[in-house]
């Protein structure tokens, strides 16, 4: 089994190319989707973060104001998202590392695809390095112009956001991106670039799915 993370800026069409792999027959896992289901109540980084950052977290239903928490976590000033990261992160790649070992049994010839955009920057993986966790890295980039707009269109779902509340999204969005800005990518990354052709990322999603399949009969890393 080929194990492939899948990484890229805030913005950069990371869950686009995630869903074109899995179309062509990837087995897609997001860490954005496990680190949700972690944060349920119930479960036990739920519990963890509410003791970390305090009641003001909890929504009136009982699940966790994600918005609250960003703002606090990505505070200009007094920042903590490194405490939020040592809660979920950990518990994020345990998660996978357990559906990876049991797809390993069930289908050893899989192309597994891990989408996350802090495969490189976290500072809390109980599995060492990227290279104990990963065969080879697909990378996306994206003109920073480009991330910001997708953002902006992913918190507004369809609505016109008034001007006011339209800055201070891009004004968090830069400030994250200026976060992930320090990260190294590795130089044999398999790059894709979405500036928003859909058809030219389509074709480079193509090419990378046949390296893909060749390095998973070739059972060998990039």
């Amino acid at each position: 089994m080929l194990r492939a993370g899948l990484t890229g800026d805030l913005g950069s069409g990371k869950s686009t190319v995630a869903r074109m792999l899995a179309e062509r027959g990837a087995v897609v896992l997001s860490s954005d989707e496990m680190g949700r289901a972690l944060m349920q109540p119930g479960e036990r980084a739920y519990a963890e973060i509410v003791a970390k950052f305090g009641d003001e977290v909890v929504a009136a239903d009982g699940s966790l104001d994600r918005k609250k928490l960003a703002a606090l976590a990505f505070d200009a000033k007094h920042p903590r998202v490194e405490e939020l990261n040592a809660i979920i992160h950990p518990a994020v790649i345990e998660a996978q590392a357990t559906q990876l070992a049991e797809l390993a049994k069930t289908n050893p010839h899989a192309i597994a695809v891990v989408e996350s955009a802090l495969i490189f920057s976290t500072l809390h993986s109980p599995r060492g390095t990227w290279r104990d966790r990963f065969d080879c890295i697909l990378l996306v980039e994206a003109p920073e112009a480009v991330k910001i707009a997708r953002v902006v269109d992913r918190i507004a779902a369809g609505r016109t956001l008034p001007s006011e509340e339209r800055a201070q999204v891009e004004d968090d969005a830069r400030r994250r991106l200026q976060v992930q800005r320090a990260t190294v990518y590795p130089a044999d990354s398999l790059v894709l670039h979405n500036d928003g052709d859909v058809e030219v990322l389509e074709q480079q999603v193509d090419a990378a799915w046949a390296q893909l399949k060749q390095m998973e009969a070739a059972g060998g890393r990039r």
